[in-house]
């Protein structure tokens, strides 16, 4: 054998050696590599976490297939990759996309059927060069694992947004609604949930769609403070066996005894979330002949118990230029009756600036009749979440409320140095009781002073929570405005609170995340069709064309010689 074979053979074989071992040591450790700027198909260790739980076969149909406008295709591509990425850690998760209308016979009924589930579609317009044409769209999803089935929501409803907006919002949520999807039905339920009730707290129906959705994911039950009355020491005991306690809009004045019970609630460790009104002024009073109503102070006895915790609940209103839309009647009664839109100032539209995981990436969240909050200082971290727009104020009660208030003329003057009012805070920290070096309304030999690190979410209006009833007392979606048929981020605020006051912060953070995704500016796509289609189809054919050219020039030229 000659030297050069034997040198040809050693090359061989060593890069047959290279191969096998770069085989065992791919064999040995798993990695993937995300080259996107933004890194969107990096999954995040909550998702990697909950990935690991799924130990039998997981079934995800995707009803996003066919004909499909271009944004949506965009949308459709982005989920097919993100759960590629799932599938890759894990090859008990299987997906298949699907298309609900592909049957023109039995369409109806898959039409009918996903109705049912609660999965409704999206009539679209497609614009496609000036020719419009109505479309129907399923962004949704469904997975299945142990003989429990859970909705995946694809699209983000943005108020206001374009489709394309939309679907961009939904690329950024994607991630969290498939994971938390996936939690839902992998996960067991561990932490538990009171809803307060015995002081004129909101009716189930009120807020069903609240406690719909958090039922997912927690246990939760009713918990009636009556029973403080007979036996509080024994009340305390059962309370603290949940983690969290939700305060929704009361209406009634809370006895020392009942205050004793939530506080030491609190010290020992337990999470709350109260949603609290300071002023009585209700909406629907404004539906009379005069339009009017009087907003007045409520004394729910609480007022002690927030100055201890570090804030204070003002009896005032907040009326703020940043209102949400409200339709009057104008014109004369009868046929001639028309409806106008308004800007209702006493409902601010808050959007959140605050970069907290809990309020990131959040659209509009509506109030009604929000009362200001003052945080004080004694040594809790505090956190404002929500607040007011720069140009509101507050308005001192008692006051009359009256519909006129909509044809007001304002300036920015009006507003000098007044703004930016809070209506959401976040305190977290080591809570002192109320009752410290106070005589106790009940004998508790278990009594602290002093408790250990905690938190709890403060939001000055109880409607937030509040879900409107249609025409047949069945409620509507929370945050839905049937007076103005705006959708805003109500629920999305709350489920939030409670995931990270029960430290499920991953999801959270999951929803936080930022993407960059840049899509075609459609008016100047239709500006400069011909010019774009030859920059995106024409002119990669055209630098592969040249270059097949020169590397077959060069070639020639090589081996001519």
């Amino acid at each position: 054998m000659t030297t050069s074979k034997k040198n040809n053979l050693k090359s061989v074989l060593i890069i047959l050696a290279i191969v096998v071992l770069a085989n065992v040591i791919g064999s040995s450790f798993f990695h993937r590599f995300d080259l996107t700027k933004d890194k969107r198909y990096t999954l995040s260790p909550t998702s990697l976490n909950i990935i690991k739980q799924v130990q039998n076969p997981l079934s995800i149909k995707v009803y996003m297939q066919g004909d499909l406008p271009a944004e949506f295709k965009r949308l459709q591509q982005e989920t097919k990759q993100l759960l590629e990425e799932f599938q890759a850690y894990n090859k008990n998760i299987i997906f298949e996309f699907v298309d609900p209308l592909e049957n023109e016979v039995a369409s109806m009924d898959n039409i009918k059927d996903l109705y049912r589930k609660g999965l409704t579609p999206i009539n679209i317009t497609v614009d496609n060069k000036g020719k419009q044409s109505q479309a129907m769209v399923f962004p949704w999803a469904i997975a299945v694992y142990d003989n429990k089935e859970v909705n995946i929501p694809l699209l983000k409803n943005i108020m206001g947004a374009s489709t394309t907006q939309k679907v961009i919002g939904s690329v950024q949520h994607l991630e969290y609604s498939i994971a938390e999807g996936l939690n839902k039905i992998t996960k067991a339920k561990q932490k538990k949930i009171a809803v307060i009730k015995g002081n004129g707290e909101l009716q189930d129906i009120l807020m069903a769609k609240f406690l719909l959705q958090v039922r997912e994911s927690y246990f939760i039950g009713p918990f009636t403070l009556d029973s403080v009355v007979k036996n509080p020491v024994g009340s305390l005991e059962a309370l603290e066996k949940y983690d969290l306690a939700v305060i929704a809009k009361p209406t009634e004045t809370f006895t020392d005894a009942e205050k004793q019970v939530l506080d030491q609630f609190i010290i020992n460790g337990g999470k709350t979330l109260w949603l609290i009104d300071q002023v009585t002024a209700e909406m629907d009073s404004l539906y009379n002949a005069s339009g009017a109503t009087l907003a007045y102070p409520k004394d729910l006895n609480l007022n002690d118990m927030f100055f201890k915790y570090g804030i204070r609940i003002n009896p005032d209103l907040v009326k703020d230029e940043q209102g949400s839309p409200i339709k009057l009647a104008t014109g004369e009664q009868g046929s001639a009756t028309q409806f106008q839109e308004f800007n209702w100032k006493f409902a601010p539209q808050v959007y959140p600036n605050s970069l907290h995981p809990i309020v990131k990436n959040l659209g509009g969240i509506k109030f009604d009749f929000a009362n200001p909050i003052d945080t004080l200082k004694n040594g809790i971290k505090k956190t404002i979440l929500l607040q007011s727009s720069q140009y509101s104020k507050k308005i001192g009660t008692p006051t009359e409320i009256n519909l006129n208030i909509v044809a007001e003329e304002t300036s920015p003057n009006d507003y000098l140095n007044k703004g930016k009012i809070p209506l959401s805070v976040l305190l977290e920290g080591s809570f002192h009781s109320m009752f410290e070096n106070r005589v106790l309304p009940f004998e508790q030999k278990t009594f602290q002073a002093t408790g250990q690190k905690n938190k709890m979410i403060v939001i000055s209006d109880g409607d937030l929570i509040k879900n409107q009833l249609d025409k047949n007392f069945q409620p509507v979606e929370l945050g839905y405005d049937q007076r103005s048929g705006n959708l805003y981020d109500n629920k999305d605020f709350l489920i939030n609170c409670v995931n990270y006051l029960l430290d499920d912060t991953g999801l959270i953070n999951i929803r936080s995340k930022d993407l960059d995704l840049p899509l075609l500016d459609k008016e100047k796509v239709y500006e400069n069709y011909t010019r774009t289609q030859i920059l995106t189809i024409g002119l990669p054919i055209l630098i592969l064309v040249l270059f097949g050219v020169v590397f077959t020039f060069l070639r020639k030229r090589k081996y001519s010689k």
